[in-house]
């Protein structure tokens, strides 16, 4: 009696969290009456394109954050993190779904991370760099995506290796780059450079990663309550199981829901 007691507490929660948005909420998270959700397709875990448009977990957050306020929907898509971001910066989208980044922070206000994903490397089949940690060494070239999430760490936090940055962060972009200049490795999140390796016998994905990658949504700087709803909007749609389904829709089973936030 007492699970079926804190069951039905939970329930209730859900249940009064999805039927009501603050006024307020809903003026900052759709300052025109419309929802305006960055979509960005380079992160293949989050995104796909559909033949009706976006799919995955970023279009479904959207679609049921857009139901819970009751405004219209736009998706407004790009190639790269980094090109959602700056959207974010001029206010020209009002949520988007990006990794927690401290430099990221000054502009945008995030959400709590509702998935986890890996960054890590992949290299040559019989490439000398046989772990993560052997890749921060002197002449070491790493291809990375300007301005994606793995960018902004590693450069941070590599001493030796020099970073190649690609245009976009889209994986296909990366990898062109790592084998036109013969660098000596990609980075980047660990689903899309499995699936390459799969079809493509001459490379392979280290174990371990580099960085947990916490994705969030995101609304820009300024927005006070529109931060606080997605803050509890997230925290729900974990619970409630929302975020484990949207990823099996998608077809992502090795992302991981994140936990509760404490």
């Amino acid at each position: 009696m007492r699970f079926a007691g804190a069951a039905a507490l939970v329930f209730a929660a859900h249940a009064a969290f999805a039927q009501s948005a603050p006024p307020e909420a809903v003026k900052e998270l759709a300052p025109t009456g419309t929802l305006r959700a960055a979509i960005n397709y380079g992160n293949g875990v989050l995104a796909q394109k559909g033949p009706d448009g976006p799919r995955g977990i970023s279009a479904d957050l959207s679609r049921e954050l857009a139901r819970r306020l009751g405004v219209t929907l736009a998706f407004v898509t790009f190639e790269a993190a980094g090109k959602a971001f700056e959207a974010a910066k001029a206010n020209e989208v009002d949520v988007l779904f990006v990794a927690i980044e401290p430099v990221r922070a000054a502009d945008v206000d995030f959400s709590p991370p509702y998935v986890l994903i890996e960054g890590t490397y992949m290299v040559l089949k019989d490439s000398a760099l046989k772990e993560v940690g052997d890749v921060d060494r002197a002449g070491v070239r790493v291809a990375i995506g300007r301005g994606s999430a793995y960018d902004l760490y590693l450069t941070r936090t590599l001493k030796n290796a020099t970073l190649v940055r690609a245009a976009t962060g889209g994986c296909c972009a990366m990898i062109d780059l790592f084998r036109a200049e013969k660098l000596e490795a990609v980075a980047g999140v660990r689903q899309p450079l499995v699936e390459y390796a799969k079809s493509h016998a001459d490379v392979r994905v280290m174990d371990g990663r580099f960085q947990e990658i916490r994705q969030a949504m995101g609304t820009p700087k300024g927005r006070p309550a529109a931060v606080a709803y997605l803050r509890g909007f997230i925290e729900d749609v974990k619970q409630s199981g929302f975020v484990a389904d949207a990823l099996k829709r998608s077809n992502q089973p090795d992302a991981q829901v994140a936990p509760p936030e404490k």
